[in-house]
């Protein structure tokens, strides 16, 4: 197991090159030109453009702008060994790697609550359905669920801050994490705060992961009771209990562990619509931000941080699966 995971890393090096290769040659052939969004202002204003121009200038030779594309390339793969994204084009001062890592912090937990309870309730749910097959409550949960699945995230979002804000019931917060007097509340109430906060973004980024992934476990289960393994179970005389959660539900599990994969870096990417619906500062909303002021920076470091997560998902879901099936061997 030790080898297949050190020879799985070495392989993520070539692979996260051939990444950072890509999504820098898509963003420098991406329409628009950073230095000229970013002082379009001033160029209206100035006389004669004299001051614009050497504005222009100064900020290409700032950022290498003006530098070949390979060597612009060499820069970049630099600041990613060394995890230094450089700094903000908007603000200055301001190093992109500083700013991810507190973006990370708030869009991390988030994902992580959510994909917890995806789990927690998928997977019961696809047991139900796949045990109860054909009743009238699989009838009722399947439909729930597609009708779940089928609401885009923007207008889900949108449906709970109406209902549950202030325009509706006024049950929860709708935007940001805390409210203006936060700072002055006791510890106690800072986090309740918060956990209110957190209700509705969190509610949005799980419920599509949830129907995908109680549809994949009742499949799984589903192809698992019809093997020859649980009618002997059966003839033996076991309970249903025991013949399900004993001896079937974990072989069910490998399809949702292939799934895994891609959930937790799916949730990190596709939370820039539920940040900017609720206006979250972490990690979605600043790549995001970045994309609309052609920040370099800001937008190849968010999304080489994302396809390093879908790469340690993966190696995730491998390791996985010898723990949910033993069968499995990577000697």
């Amino acid at each position: 197991m030790l080898i297949y995971v050190l020879r799985r890393v070495l392989w993520m090096v070539p692979a996260m090159f051939g990444i950072t290769v890509l999504l820098f040659v898509v963003m420098r052939l991406a329409p628009g030109d950073p230095a000229t969004i970013r002082f379009g202002d001033m160029g209206q204003a100035s006389a004669g453009g004299a001051n614009y121009e050497a504005a222009i200038t100064k900020f290409r030779q700032r950022y290498h702008l003006d530098e070949p594309w390979h060597v612009q390339y060499g820069y970049w793969i630099r600041s990613v060994a060394t995890l230094d994204f450089g700094y903000e084009f908007e603000r200055p001062a301001v190093p992109v790697r500083q700013e991810l890592w507190r973006r990370l912090a708030i869009t991390v937990p988030l994902s992580v609550v959510s994909v917890l309870l995806a789990y927690l309730i998928a997977l019961p749910l696809g047991v139900f359905s796949a045990v109860r097959q054909r009743s009238f409550g699989d009838r009722v949960t399947t439909l729930l669920l597609f009708l779940l699945y089928s609401l885009p995230t923007f207008w889900a979002g949108l449906m709970l801050i109406l209902v549950f804000g202030k325009t509706g019931l006024g049950w929860l917060p709708v935007l940001g994490l805390h409210d203006k007097d936060a700072a002055s509340l006791s510890t106690w109430g800072w986090w309740k705060d918060l956990g209110l906060h957190c209700i509705l973004p969190i509610a949005t980024m799980t419920y599509g992961s949830l129907a995908y992934l109680s549809r994949i476990m009742r499949v799984g289960m589903l192809e698992t009771v019809r093997q020859d393994y649980i009618r002997t179970a059966r003839a033996k005389g076991l309970s249903e209990r025991v013949v399900v959660l004993r001896h079937a539900l974990r072989n069910s599990l490998i399809p949702v562990v292939t799934v895994f994969a891609t959930i937790l870096p799916v949730l990190i990417g596709g939370s820039v619509l539920v940040e900017q619906i609720f206006n979250i500062p972490g990690m979605g909303l600043y790549a995001y931000e970045g994309l609309l002021k052609r920040d370099y920076n800001v937008v190849m470091a968010t999304t080489t941080i994302s396809a390093f997560m879908t790469l340690l998902g993966f190696l995730i879901s491998d390791i996985l699966y010898a723990v949910v099936d033993p069968r499995i061997s990577y000697e």
